[in-house]
C-alpha cells in the first residue's frame, strides 16, 4: 500500500504540473498565440495579391520537354520507358499527366502565399475517381497520391484548373467552356473552404457527403455521366479481374495468364521476394484487419503495368484465395520520391525526411480523404520501397477528355469542391478561406493561369513529338 508520505508527493508532483487554463489545466493540444487565421490569410492579399495567380513568367533555366522526360525515367525498368513516353505522347492532356515534375518546376516560380497542407503533388482532372469503402459503397474522391507531400495549396488548385482546359480542348469544346471550367473549379474550392471554415470542426472533416456532392456543386448535368460510372465501377472487383485474367491450375487454385506487355509472369525469385514482402506490409495495417488476411492464401505474383505517369515503375498483382476460392488481389507499387522534392525547396517548403517512400504515399492519402481502402500499407521489396493497396476496389472514374463540353464545367466544380475538402484535412480552412475571400478575383486568375498552362503544355507535347519523330527518344504506342 501507498503511505501518506507518497501520496503527498504524488500530488505535490500533479500540482507542480498544472497550467493555466480551464480549471487549472492547459488547453490540448497546446495552442499557439491567439490569433485570427481568417485575418491572418486575408492579410496575406497584400504582399501576394489574388490577381498575381494568374502570372507564369518564362524561365531561362527551364528544362525542355523531353529533358524533363529523360531525367523523370531515371530508375524505370527500361524497357517500359517506350511505352511510358508512347502514352504521354497521345495527346497534351496525356503529357501533363506524366510530367508532374516538370510543372512543379513552373509552378515554384509562381506566387504563393505560403501555407501549406498536405498536397496530392498530381492533381490533374483525370485523378479524381469512384471507389468502394468498407461496405461495398460507392465514394468520390482523389484517388492517387504517388507525389503527395507537404506543399503549397495553389499548386494543385492551378494543376486541376490547366487539366481542365487540356481535357476540354481534347474533346474539342470551345476557348470559353474550357476556361470557364477552370474557374468554376477555383470557385468551387474557394466556395467549399469557406463553408468546411463555418461547421465546426468534426463537421468539417467528413462534409460533403457524397450524395450531397450534385447539389454542392451544382454538377446536375453531371448525373447521368456519374451514374454510369458507378453502375461499371461496381462490378470492377477483384473477382471479375480474377475471372478475365487468370486460369485454374492442376490440383486446385488459380494463376494469372500473361498479356504482355501489360500482364507479365516473372522470375519464381522474383514472385517470392514480393510474397515474403506481405510479412512486413501486415504490420502497418490496422490489428483488426489482419485476421481478414490470414483467411487467404497467396497463389501467384505477376508484373502488371500501370497508368501514365507510373509506367516504367515496378509494379505487381498478388493473387490470394479464401477457403472458397473466393479471390482478393493486392497491388504491390514501387513507390519512388515525389516529383515535388527538388522544386518545394525553391518554393520555401522545408522537405521533410522521409523514412519510407511506401510510408509517404499511404500517410498523404489517409491525410486527403475521408475514406481510404481499409488494406491500405506498405512494404519493402529487394530494398525497394513500396505500397500496398486492394486492386480493382470497385474503381470507376470520368474522364475528363471525353465530356460533353455542357458537362466540363460540372466536373471543374465538382473536383474543385473535392480537393477543398482534402486540403482542409490539413490546413486551417479559416485562413485559405480568408486569403480566397468572397469575389471571384482569385477564380478569374486561376483560369487565367490554367489557360496559359495549357498554351505550354501543347507546346511542351509538341517537342516531345518532334524529338519521336526525329528519334531522340522512342517510344510505343498504342499500347
Amino acid at each position: 500500500m501507498t503511505g501518506s508520505g507518497e501520496r503527498a508527493a504524488d500530488t505535490a508532483d500533479r500540482e507542480a504540473r498544472r497550467l493555466p487554463g480551464v480549471r487549472g489545466f492547459a488547453p490540448w493540444p497546446p495552442q499557439g498565440a491567439p490569433g485570427s487565421p481568417k485575418k491572418e490569410g486575408k492579410a496575406l492579399r497584400r504582399s501576394v495579391p489574388r490577381a498575381a495567380h494568374s502570372a507564369l513568367d518564362p524561365d531561362a533555366g527551364r528544362p525542355d520537354a523531353v529533358t524533363a522526360v529523360l531525367e523523370s525515367n531515371a530508375g524505370r525498368i527500361p524497357e517500359l520507358i517506350p511505352l511510358r513516353v508512347g502514352r504521354m505522347a497521345a495527346g497534351p492532356f496525356a503529357f501533363l499527366r506524366g510530367s508532374a515534375g516538370l510543372m512543379a518546376y513552373d509552378l515554384a516560380r509562381t506566387p504563393m502565399t505560403g501555407i501549406g497542407t498536405q498536397i496530392c503533388g498530381d492533381a490533374h482532372a483525370a485523378n479524381f475517381g469512384l471507389y468502394g469503402d468498407a461496405r461495398g459503397d460507392l465514394v468520390i474522391d482523389l484517388n492517387d497520391f504517388d507525389e503527395t507531400a507537404h506543399g503549397p495549396w495553389e499548386w494543385d488548385l492551378k494543376r486541376l484548373a490547366a487539366s481542365l482546359v487540356l481535357a476540354g480542348r481534347e474533346t474539342g469544346a470551345d476557348e470559353e467552356t474550357c476556361r470557364a471550367a477552370a474557374r468554376d473549379a477555383a470557385g468551387a474550392y474557394r466556395r467549399t473552404m469557406r463553408l468546411l471554415a463555418k461547421l465546426p470542426a468534426l463537421d468539417a472533416w467528413n462534409a460533403i457527403a457524397d450524395e450531397e456532392l450534385v447539389s454542392h456543386t451544382d454538377a446536375h448535368d453531371l448525373l447521368g455521366t456519374l451514374r454510369r460510372v458507378s453502375e461499371k465501377a461496381r462490378s470492377n472487383t477483384s473477382g471479375r479481374f480474377a475471372a478475365k485474367s487468370t486460369e485454374p491450375v492442376a490440383g486446385g487454385g488459380r494463376r494469372f495468364v500473361p498479356a504482355p506487355p501489360v500482364l507479365r509472369d516473372i522470375p519464381d525469385a522474383e514472385a517470392t521476394a514480393v510474397a515474403l514482402a506481405l510479412e512486413e506490409y501486415l504490420g502497418t495495417i490496422g490489428e483488426d484487419r489482419r485476421p481478414l488476411l490470414a483467411r487467404h492464401a497467396v497463389h501467384d505474383v505477376a508484373f502488371r503495368v500501370v497508368g501514365t505517369g507510373s509506367v516504367g515503375t515496378r509494379s505487381y498483382v498478388v493473387l490470394l484465395l479464401d477457403h472458397r476460392g473466393e479471390p482478393l488481389i493486392l497491388q504491390v507499387k514501387e513507390a519512388r520520391p515525389s516529383a515535388l522534392v527538388p522544386h518545394l525547396a525553391t518554393a520555401g517548403f522545408p522537405v521533410r525526411p522521409v523514412s519510407h517512400e511506401g510510408r509517404r504515399v499511404v500517410l498523404g492519402q489517409q491525410r486527403m480523404q475521408v475514406v481510404s481502402d481499409i488494406l491500405l500499407g506498405w512494404t519493402t521489396v529487394e530494398g525497394r520501397p513500396y505500397q500496398v493497396r486492394q486492386f480493382r476496389n470497385r474503381k470507376g472514374s470520368v474522364d475528363p477528355a471525353a465530356l460533353p463540353a455542357d458537362q466540363l464545367d460540372d466536373y471543374g466544380r465538382m473536383t474543385g469542391a473535392l480537393l477543398a475538402r482534402a486540403h482542409s484535412h490539413s490546413a486551417d480552412p479559416w485562413m485559405i478561406a480568408g486569403y480566397c475571400g468572397k469575389n471571384e478575383e482569385l477564380d478569374e486568375a486561376v483560369a487565367a493561369f490554367a489557360v496559359t498552362y495549357a498554351d505550354r503544355t501543347e507546346s511542351d507535347h509538341a517537342h516531345l513529338l518532334t524529338a519521336i519523330r526525329t528519334g531522340r527518344i522512342a517510344a510505343e504506342t498504342g499500347v
